[in-house]
């Protein structure tokens, strides 16, 4: 089960913030932030993009106002960046994550 968790935005639209292991099995964790009309799309967002069987329980780590500004003003609303990164990492698009996977 991963952590993370969600914020419902005043449009309706969810944000989820969820941490991860690297589809390409690197070992390393992932914080990654989408944004979707509800939970269950962001998940399947997720999985779309590789990371198979993504669940949300609960919602111990919701996102942080950073990133849910950062997953709004980027045009995928979907983002990553490493889990122990620092406040001043910048965020990636998926994109750019997948060109590890292959």
């Amino acid at each position: 089960m991963a952590v993370g968790g969600f914020s419902r935005l005043p449009s309706g639209t969810v944000v989820v913030a969820i941490a991860l292991p690297h589809p390409a099995g690197t070992g390393q964790t992932l914080r990654v932030v989408v944004r979707a009309l509800n939970r269950q799309r962001a998940l399947t967002r997720l999985g779309n993009a590789g990371f198979r069987g993504a669940r949300l329980s609960g919602n111990v780590e919701p996102p942080t106002p950073d990133e849910i500004t950062a997953v709004l003003h980027h045009p995928d609303g979907l983002i990553w960046r490493d889990y122990h990164a620092g406040a001043t990492a910048a965020w990636q698009p998926i994109s750019a994550l997948n060109r590890f996977v292959q």
